[in-house]
This record gives C-alpha cells, sequence and structure tokens, in this order.
C-alpha cells in the first residue's frame, strides 16, 4: 500500500473517531470530522488507485519493450 494512501487512511479513521466523540457528546463540530473523514478517504481511494495504475503502466512498458 502506497505511503500516502496509508497516511490518509489513518487520518479517515481518526476523523471518524473524532467525529463519534465529538456527537457522543453533543457537540456539532463532529460535522466538521465527518467533512474531514470524507475527504482523506477519497484521497486514500485516489493514492490506491493511482499506484495501480501506475503499476500496470509499468507492466505494459515492459511487456511492449521485452
Amino acid at each position: 500500500m502506497p505511503r500516502l494512501a496509508l497516511y490518509a487512511l489513518t487520518v479517515c479513521v481518526l476523523a471518524v473517531v473524532a467525529a463519534v466523540v465529538s456527537f457522543a457528546r453533543g457537540s456539532w463540530i463532529g460535522v466538521v470530522w465527518i467533512l474531514l473523514a470524507g475527504l482523506s478517504s477519497n484521497m486514500a481511494w485516489y493514492y490506491l488507485r493511482k499506484a495501480k495504475m501506475d503499476r500496470a503502466a509499468v507492466a505494459e512498458a515492459e511487456v511492449t519493450a521485452g
């Protein structure tokens, strides 16, 4: 797993935990944590997909070159 995707996934998990804690305490700031979780989740998917496409491009280049 790419490092940036792992970092983004970690931020996503921590943001969800923070949102749960915020809502449990009756604070509406949890909405901000939910938005941050959504953003970091999208970033994780982006970096995973980018790494997959980069690996496919390298493999294709090796097949056509060799």
